[in-house]
């Protein structure tokens, strides 16, 4: 029996994850067809005239119609969406019924303000969520450990509005140190004026950051006292090189399934923000366009929003995928 040459441990790796990518990437595109059949689907059942919203409720029943007709309101819904499909495989969303502007200038117009908020917010949580958790896993049952604990429940507990809401009392109406709105400043002129980002942002850290930390608390806790932990030890490591070299790395897998999940939180937690802060990003932008009854931009927002959670998770995974491949 002529006996197969082994192949090197690289290729082995390398070829893993390149199908983990081809397969994953596979279903990521599965994912954003069946989301894009749901958002027209369900955006075609709002309630509601786009028609009536742009010329009124008192506008005569021959312009409604003639809107309607210019619009292509009138036309079947099937005919509508291989249309649209068409359109999307494109790269071409429609134009919006209020102004006519291509929809994806309209949702890129906001984006701006978004990002930035939610850059600003992730270059916060990150490394405290990282520092309060592994700190707390070190010192498990300590009044630290417990206090994190806590506050993490308590946060998580408190919708963004009410958080948003209660801060803007306290310290814009009562105490007077910090701007209640951002209305007249949008993207990249925020940063001109950082005080109106603190309390934005503040609310979105202290409803992500709860959940990322405690799941490094729980890697360090279970890898603390793993096996791999103990026989470092025993070889002469010390505690801090045990943590940083073992510890640590073995905490990443599920640490970056968690930050998947705070990104999507993120993007649910910014609709709401923007809208109590006046902030002209993403999710104002998303609600002006539903309640105009702007079909194509709803749908052009929907369908980013849905890329984004499902982008976001297909890199972690793909990243968490090449971690346990390394390892082995």
């Amino acid at each position: 029996m002529i006996a197969l040459a082994a192949r090197p441990r690289g290729a082995v790796s390398g070829g893993r994850v390149l199908g983990a990518l081809l397969s994953r990437s596979a279903v990521a595109l599965a994912q954003v067809a069946v989301v894009a059949v749901g958002v027209f689907a369900l955006t075609a059942l709002l309630p509601g005239d786009a028609a009536v919203v742009i010329l009124g409720e008192h506008a005569d029943a021959a312009r409604l119609a003639a809107l309607r007709e210019r619009l292509g309101l009138e036309r079947p819904l099937g005919e509508r969406f291989l249309d649209w499909a068409a359109g999307l495989l494109r790269g071409d969303l429609g134009s919006s019924l209020r102004t006519g502007r291509p929809v994806l200038d309209e949702v890129t117009s906001h984006a701006a303000t978004t990002v930035l908020l939610t850059a600003l917010t992730l270059l916060v949580v990150l490394p405290l969520a990282g520092w309060l958790g592994v700190r707390s896993g070190l010192r498990a049952g300590s009044r630290f450990d417990r206090a994190v604990n806590a506050a993490a429940v308590v946060l998580n507990s408190v919708p963004e509005f009410a958080l948003a809401l209660l801060l803007v009392g306290v310290v814009s109406v009562e105490m007077g140190l910090l701007p209640a709105t951002a209305a007249g400043e949008s993207g990249w002129s925020l940063l001109a004026d950082p005080a109106v980002l603190v309390l934005p942002v503040a609310v979105l850290v202290a409803r992500q950051l709860g959940g990322l930390a405690r799941q490094v608390r729980t890697g360090v806790v279970a890898g603390r006292d793993a096996g791999y932990a103990a026989h470092a030890r025993r070889a002469g490591l010390g505690e801090r090189a045990v943590v940083l070299r073992h510890v640590l790395p073995n905490v990443l897998g599920p640490v970056l399934q968690q930050l998947a999940r705070t990104v999507d939180g993120l993007l649910g937690g910014v609709v709401v923000i923007e809208a109590v802060f006046a902030l002209p990003g993403l999710g104002a932008g998303f609600v002006a366009a539903v309640r105009a009854r702007d079909l194509p931009v709803v749908q052009g927002y929907a369908l980013l929003f849905a890329s984004i959670t499902i982008g976001v998770n297909l890199l972690v995974d793909l990243v968490a995928h090449r971690f346990r491949a390394g390892a082995r």
